[in-house]
């Protein structure tokens, strides 16, 4: 699948767009204008790349650490922003959080702060798509510890089975929160549990973002043709702790050597300097895609400061009970 210069360009700059939003957070949460987040830096190459193939009307579901999926499928940064606030003009009008993202008009159909719960909702959207003989794709986007629990397996199973349009992406970044991968799991790869459920399954590095969207992408068009889910496991990394309440970065349960070797394989300086040796980019582009970014961060800041907070009458709307 050859990719035109644009398209680099594209994923460069989604990428980009990503890392600065994440970055621009642990100040803000620390001057106590946001809560609890779960950032996305060292991720950013496996949403961009999956994203990048899907249509607007095409579903996800995300989880609690889901701003790059959010970013990647169409959100607006100012609107994000307003729901990190706990401003009414948010996504979710400020009741979700970082945690809850969701906007059904784009497709993402919620960040989901319980492990692994995005999987039976994306397998539900995916029936439903089948249902309605629509040519929509759902990607379900989950860690190596949510590739644990029921959740996963009794929707790998019932997806095949039926061989409904679904994509399974697990972001392995190596920690199930402060638990490393081999003392959560007897398997190295976790592609090979798609072997159990009779469809394709496959590793990459997931800070290769050319690697994750063409694999992605043939995946994506296998499921748009009624061939049924692709697992597809992307080794990468996340570069802060758990969360952002997590001392030194996660340096309780990872070294100081491990952070530092996997932050040298930073998916965004891979692409860009192989886009500056292709003379794709230059110094002085790249420098603009920065400072554009930085721009709609700050009015993104600027939005979510001057908007205003839910009335204490909001609490009872938009609730519902089954």
């Amino acid at each position: 699948m050859q990719l035109s210069r644009k398209q680099r360009v594209d994923l460069y700059k989604m990428m980009v767009k990503i890392r600065l939003f994440e970055q621009r957070l642990p100040d803000l949460y620390t001057k106590g204008f946001t809560g609890l987040t779960h950032l996305y830096v060292g991720q950013e190459a496996v949403a961009a790349g999956v994203c990048a193939n899907l249509k607007k009307e095409d579903y996800i579901t995300s989880t609690h650490r889901g701003h790059g999926h959010v970013i990647a499928k169409g959100g607006e940064l100012k609107f994000m922003m307003a729901e990190l606030f706990g401003k009414k003009t948010g996504y979710c009008k400020g009741k979700g959080g970082s945690m809850h993202i969701a906007n059904i008009n784009i497709g993402i159909l919620g960040a989901n702060g319980i492990v692994g719960r995005g999987i039976p909702i994306a397998v539900g959207a995916a029936l439903s798509s089948k249902k309605r003989k629509t040519d929509q794709v759902t990607v379900s986007f989950f860690g190596d510890g949510a590739s644990n629990t029921g959740a996963f397996h009794e929707g790998l199973n019932f997806a095949s089975l039926h061989r409904l349009p679904v994509v399974f992406v697990c972001e392995n970044n190596l920690y199930g929160i402060s638990v490393p991968q081999s003392q959560h799991q007897p398997i190295k790869d976790i592609s090979v549990r798609a072997i159990a459920y009779d469809m394709p399954g496959v590793t990459i590095d997931g800070n290769d973002v050319l690697a994750v969207y063409e694999t992605s992408g043939k995946a994506i068009h296998s499921a748009r043709g009624g061939e049924g889910p692709t697992l597809i496991e992307c080794k990468t990394y996340r570069w802060r702790g758990h969360h952002e309440g997590d001392p030194n970065m996660g340096g309780r349960y990872r070294s100081k050597e491990e952070i530092e070797q996997w932050m040298k394989k930073c998916p965004i300086s891979r692409l860009e300097e192989k886009m500056l040796k292709e003379k794709i980019l230059t110094p002085a582009k790249v420098k603009g895609i920065r400072e554009g970014v930085e721009k709609e961060i700050d009015e993104a800041v600027a939005f979510a400061e001057e908007s205003p907070l839910p009335d204490y009458q909001d609490l009872y709307e938009d609730v519902y009970v089954q």
